[in-house]
């Protein structure tokens, strides 16, 4: 049996990443497949010495904005960028006139046993202006996404998705409740896409831990003292959730505001 191992990471801008030991993470830790979020570059603005991975980048229009990425030692089946179309939602502008389908937030690559999903999920704004995109557009949409890919095999969404789902998710809920990634449209968000049949991997192997955080704001040396959220997440259809045998969480890795997840699956 050959263990498989999928880590998501937002790098917070792949140039900064890079020169803060992003190819030293990859060698060190040496995923199977790497899913990247906020790259914030186009894939021909750096140069990436990695000639054992195949590489898939799907940038904002913005210049210098969003984006994501996969990297994988197997070549996939097929990839897509962005989501399905959906007779639900006809397009993912939002209030601000802005549109997520042009902000590169999502990558699908198909495997032989599966799907990996890289997704960075737009962020809510200090002013909660992107609430309605969330809750009547993207998460929907997702979640319809993922569905769709699980009629044909198992799937695993993996990314930053922006909201913390329970009070042991960070620091300090009391304090937070109504703000951005800790809203209750956000967290229902969430919570369908886990009534749905997806499983939160780490959750599931470390039900009650608290303390365990993915992203930590820069001030008031909030990561040294780990008043932080997570908002990193492993999802994966429930039917591999006998073959998961590892999901984790790296903060001690450095070069982002968040920090790497990931799993490891026993594949035939």
């Amino acid at each position: 049996m050959k263990t498989s191992t999928i880590i998501s990471w937002n790098i917070n801008g792949i140039r900064a990443a890079l020169k803060k030991g992003f190819l030293d993470f990859i060698r060190t830790y040496k995923p199977d497949i790497l899913c990247l979020q906020e790259t914030k570059a186009e894939q021909g603005q750096v140069e990436i010495d990695l000639p054992q991975y195949e590489e898939y980048w799907n940038s904002a229009k913005r210049k210098g904005y969003s984006g994501t990425a996969i990297f994988s030692k197997t070549k996939p089946l097929s990839i897509q960028f962005g989501l399905f179309a959906s007779k639900h939602t006809k397009n993912l502008v939002d209030e601000a006139g802005r549109d997520a389908a042009d902000e590169g937030r999502v990558i699908t690559a198909e495997f032989e046993s599966m799907y990996v999903v890289t997704v960075y999920t737009p962020n809510a704004k200090d002013d909660l202006s992107r609430i309605p995109l969330r809750q009547k557009k993207w998460d929907p949409l997702f979640l319809e996404h993922l569905k769709k890919l699980e009629e044909k095999k198992p799937v695993i969404a993996c990314g930053d998705f922006n909201v913390a789902h329970e009070e042991i998710d960070l620091a300090r809920p009391k304090e937070n409740i109504g703000n951005k990634g800790f809203t209750r449209e956000e967290r229902e968000g969430f919570d369908h896409i886990l009534r749905a049949g997806f499983i939160d991997t780490f959750r599931t192997l470390h039900p009650d831990e608290p303390g365990h955080y993915t992203w930590w704001t820069h001030w008031a040396n909030a990561r040294a003292r780990n008043v932080g959220w997570r908002i990193d997440y492993v999802l994966a259809s429930k039917t591999l959730q006998k073959k998961m045998t590892k999901a984790f969480i790296l903060p001690k890795v450095i070069g982002s505001d968040h920090c790497p997840v990931g799993i490891s699956l026993d594949v035939a």
